[in-house]
């Protein structure tokens, strides 16, 4: 049996300890995307993440663009997915 998780209010800066995945609006709102799963949007979220890192690195490729490193298996893992569990994106 697992444990009840209790979230309690946040106080002040409190929020500010957290770090957040920013998703485009756009992804949400604009017809032209609703089509895409929830599961997709949470991807491009976690895609744009790792672009803020792949910069701060300089990973960057013969002609200036960002690249990003993520095995397949981290994203499995970051989105609760595995491979038997085939994914709604």
């Amino acid at each position: 049996m697992s444990e009840e998780t209790i979230f309690d209010y946040y106080y002040g800066m409190e929020s500010e300890l957290f770090s957040f995945i920013k998703i485009p609006k756009l992804l949400l709102f604009d017809p032209k995307f609703s089509d895409l799963s929830l599961g997709a949007v949470m991807l491009y979220g976690l895609l744009l993440d790792r672009m803020g890192l792949s910069t701060r690195r300089g990973w960057r490729d013969e002609e200036g663009k960002v690249y990003i490193r993520y095995k397949i298996k981290d994203i499995e893992c970051d989105l609760n997915l595995s491979e038997k569990q085939p994914p709604s994106i």
